[in-house]
């Protein structure tokens, strides 16, 4: 059966992560266009010439579970590498990533033109992240096999407003 756009853009995040250099975690992003095109791709890892995790140099956070002591891992976000690689941020629509945006990924973002995150997984710091991402946040329930938060169109807001 052939794949919705969402899922084969989160598929497509998954096999990007497998480039990813951190031993705590493998994620990876899939930045898209309203029509689905890919703009950029990236995954996590250290910056550019620094010997990687995954072959022998751990960082100081290596060992530290998944969402602490993130001030001592040396590793760039599936995120922000993607918004690195990205030619044009204010063609970004909608981003697809195997973990949900910290804190940090999430501002970030939000300072695109970027309507929609699309994920897998929920990062341990989820709940603090969706509230930078929209005053109106529209999160949806895991029906399919992924979340999603998206920003209200603007009618949608102007709504809320006026309530």
């Amino acid at each position: 059966m052939r794949p919705t756009k969402d899922e084969w853009l989160l598929e497509l995040a998954g096999v990007v992560a497998k480039r990813g250099t951190c031993v705590r975690r493998q994620v990876g992003c899939v930045l898209a266009d309203e029509v689905g095109h890919v703009l950029a791709t990236g995954y996590n890892g250290v910056t550019s010439g620094a010997p990687h995790c995954n072959e022998g140099w751990l960082c100081s956070g290596a060992g530290l579970p998944s969402g602490q002591g993130l001030d001592l891992c040396e590793a760039v976000h599936a995120e922000q590498n993607a918004l690195l690689q990205c030619r044009d941020v204010s063609r970004i629509y909608t981003c697809y990533v195997t973990v949900s945006p910290c804190v940090t990924c999430a501002k970030l973002l939000m300072n695109t033109a970027c309507q929609r995150v699309v994920y897998a997984n929920r990062y341990a710091h989820d709940e603090v992240a969706q509230q930078f991402w929209a005053p109106h946040l529209v999160t949806s329930p895991a029906v399919r096999p992924y979340y999603e938060w998206r920003r209200p169109r603007a009618e949608e807001a102007n709504d809320a407003d006026r309530e």
